[in-house]
Formats: structure tokens, sequence, C-alpha cells
């Protein structure tokens, strides 16, 4: 058998390109939702895992409801809306009795009625001895011999912005549930007024995003008129900002005008237009890093980066232990001598890739794995890595915005795209209100109701 050295240089360079090959396949196979940005939607060959804990598993626990849950179930209301009386059948009771009523044993049966309630209201009309004519005044909602209540354009942009459902088959569940005949057209005007009416409602979110504490950002690809569009989310655990823009950089985060005048802690995933803000603090996406601290140690089998995770997830065990949201100063000197430590032996055990044999055609740092790529990153930003062990506003994930953004993925495998830029605009300024409304607890029936009548809830105005 040939030796390596017989090989001619073209065989070596058609060996060399076929393990690259493998070596790319197979760590493209390796992907998925753990140690990527992968969804979990897109995993290749998913397997669903319980969602039992570790320790569940260990105390091995029987399916359904554990010693000491508070259970729930449906209970007889004082007042129910429909009493019927049954009366008892004498003629099948033994004859020779007398039978006297005691009372009565009651069961409630909980049901729905969907109907359309039509209101006519008759304006009385009065003329005096001259014949000029007096009618009474028609409330607000009824400026037409006929129109729609805002008890159904509430429930029409509940359905389509909250519930997701396409303008079709909300037309299609209110003409068939309801007797409704509202086109499409109507109920897309349904949104822009409930749009125009949250005009104030979204400077004062995002006053109120400018002065919080923590703000966290992020985006997603969106399709507005089949061409690729960025959905921006500034948000925190009170309000919610969504934005569309065809830019994803600092272009749209300028035009939008949160961050830029943001003087908190900033949380994201390292995306670098955030990085140009200079008045706030920043803090870093740890779940990014663990998935992709994750594809190192499996693809790349870099064991710093498994070190790594560990002392990541150490030390927010130990921040969560503590009570106050930081640990003391030795600690958290401590454990960022230890994460430094870990990374200076990393570029040991991953070191530089050798420059390339053919000198860059183009300017700018010789390409590396992405391993060391990580590695380097994590050292050079390693203060906004570990903000969260020593301020006590700055989180360890960047969740509060990807749970934001979740929604409006569902929206997009509903809908495809927006069809319009309006629309997606209307989408977002609609979902911003009722986002923010549910982390206040507010209902978001209550909250759209009020909306058109022209108020806001309570909170709104408490903020302002």
């Amino acid at each position: 058998m040939n030796t390596e050295k017989d090989l001619s240089p073209a065989m070596k360079g058609i060996l060399s390109l076929l393990l690259l090959v493998v070596r790319l396949l197979m760590n493209r196979l390796g992907i998925n939702s753990s140690n990527s940005s992968t969804s979990p939607s897109q995993d290749p060959h998913r397997v669903r895992g319980s969602k039992k804990t570790a320790k569940d598993a260990a105390d091995k626990k029987k399916p359904g409801g554990q010693k000491g849950r508070t259970g729930h179930r449906l209970n007889p209301i004082p007042n129910p809306d429909v009493i019927k009386v049954l009366k008892l059948d004498q003629r099948t009771l033994p004859k020779g009795h007398v039978y006297t009523e005691v009372g009565y044993e009651a069961r409630q049966v909980f049901d729905i009625e969907i109907k359309r309630i039509v209101t006519e209201y008759q304006a009385q009309i009065l003329v005096d001895e001259m014949g000029k004519r007096y009618v009474a005044e028609f409330p607000p909602e009824a400026t037409k011999d006929a129109q729609y209540g805002l008890g159904v354009k509430a429930h029409a942009v509940y359905l389509s912005q909250y519930q997701l459902i396409p303008y079709a088959r909300v037309q299609d569940y209110l003409t068939e549930q309801m007797h409704l005949t509202i086109s499409v057209g109507t109920l897309f005007n349904f949104n822009k007024v409930a749009y125009d009416l949250l005009e104030d409602f979204e400077r004062i979110a995002k006053l109120n995003l400018v002065a919080a504490a923590v703000l966290h950002a992020d985006e997603t690809g969106i399709n507005i008129n089949k061409k690729l569009h960025w959905l921006h989310v500034a948000s925190n655990g009170l309000w919610t900002h969504f934005y569309p823009h065809a830019k994803r950089g600092s272009i749209a985060t300028n035009e939008i005008g949160i961050i830029p005048a943001f003087k908190g802690v900033l949380c994201h995933d390292h995306w670098k237009p955030y990085y140009i803000m200079t008045l706030c603090l920043h803090s870093l996406c740890n779940a990014h890093h663990l998935r992709e601290l994750t594809r190192a140690f499996e693809q790349d089998n870099q064991i710093w980066a498994k070190a790594l995770m560990v002392l990541l997830l150490e030390i927010k065990k130990e921040v969560d232990k503590s009570g106050k949201g930081i640990l003391d100063e030795a600690l958290c000197l401590a454990y960022q001598e230890q994460y430094l430590a870990i990374l200076k032996a990393g570029r040991t055990e991953c070191p530089d890739l050798p420059p390339p044999l053919e000198p860059k055609k183009r300017r700018g740092p010789v390409k590396q794995s992405k391993s060391r790529n990580l590695l380097e990153r994590l050292f050079d930003y390693h203060k906004d890595v570990l903000r969260f062990m020593s301020d006590p506003v700055a989180p360890f994930t960047n969740n509060q915005a990807e749970n934001d953004l979740r929604m409006t993925k569902v929206h997009q495998k509903i809908s495809g795209c927006f069809r319009s830029n309006d629309g997606a605009l209307i989408f977002c300024r609609i979902r911003g209100y009722l986002s923010s409304c549910r982390k206040h607890g507010v209902n978001m029936t209550e909250a759209l109701t009020l909306l058109f009548q022209g108020k806001m809830p309570d909170f709104v105005y408490d903020s302002t």
C-alpha cells in the first residue's frame, strides 16, 4: 500500500478537500437547539424530552397531582344567571303519604351563549307650535343608522392581534357564530383605529423604557411584502415596545430612539451595533454563551468550554441563593479570577489557526475557528458577561426580550408575512400595548374595551 509520501500533489489536494467536507458535514449534523441558535422546532430527528426534573425522576413520583399541591375545581356560584326549578312528579311517589316541601338540591351547569346583541336607540322627537323639531341626543357610539359597537371592535382586535387569527378566519368566526357579516377591510379598519388611539401610549411606553434601570433588546427577521425586515424589541418586566424596520443595526435603533437615550443596564446577545451605545452599561446574554460553549465542547472537544459552562452555572446558583441578587465583592473577584484562568488555559488548548499560505486579499483580522473567536470574545468582554453577579439589576440571560418576541414568530408561522409596512406597524403597536397590559395584570378584553372608549388602564396614567 502506498504511503502518504507516494501520493501525488493532486491526490493530496483531493483528500484534503474530502476531509474538509466530512468535517463540515459532521459539524452541521451535530448542530441543534442546545448548542446553537437553531430553534427546537427545527432540530433534526427531534425527540421531546420529559418535563420532569432530574429530582422528580430520582424520586420516582407518580403522575398527576402531588401531595401538598393546591387543587382547582369548578365550584358553584351564589348568583346564577338562570334558575330552573325542577318539580317532583308526585304520581311516581308511594301513595297514602303526605309530602311536605323542605328545600331543594342544587346543581349548576356552566355554559356559554354566543349571540349578537342589537341595541336600537329611539330618540324622542318633539315639535313646537311653530313646527320646529327637537330630537333627543344619541350616545357617542351611535353615530349612524347602523354601526358596530365597542364590544365587537375590541373582540375583533383581540382575535386578530392577540390570538393571532388571520383576518379571513376572524371573519368566518364572526359570521358563523355571531351572525355579523364583517368584511376583512372593516376588520383592518378596527385595528387601524386601535393603532391611532395608541399613539400616546407608545410615547409613554418609550419614556418609561428609557428611564428604566434595565432594558432587554433583541431583533428577529420578519417578512413584509415578501422582503426581509427586522422586528426590534425593547422591553423589561413591565413595558414592551416593538418596531419593524428594514435595517437591523444602529440606523434602526437610532430611529426608534429608546436605546440611544438609555442610561441603565442594557442586556443583549452581543450584536455589535448595541456597543455603539455608550451611555449605558452592557450585560450579555449567558443563555447564548452556554449554547456556544456547548457547541465548542461537543464539536471541537474544547475542555475549557465545558469548565466555563460549569463555572457560569455555579455563579448563577450562588447569586440566586444569596437573596440579594449579587455576590460579595471578594467572591466576585474570586470568580472573575477563576473565569479568566479558564480562558487563559483555553488559549493553549485552542491555539490560533496558522496563517494562510496565500496572502489575504482583504483587510481585517485573520479568520479563526468558532471556538477561538468565542474564547477571545468571552475574554475581552468578561465584565459584561459577569455583570449579573455584581449588579442587582443585571440579568443572567436576555430571555425577557426573546419571550416578548416569541409570539411574533408564531404570527409569522400562521400568516407567513405582513402584506404591508402599515400592517406591521399596526401589529407592533397593538402587540406592545397588550404585552405591557399583561405585565401589569390587566385583562386583555378590559384593555381593548378601555381603548375604544378613549381611555387607558390606570398603570399608564400612574407612570406619567
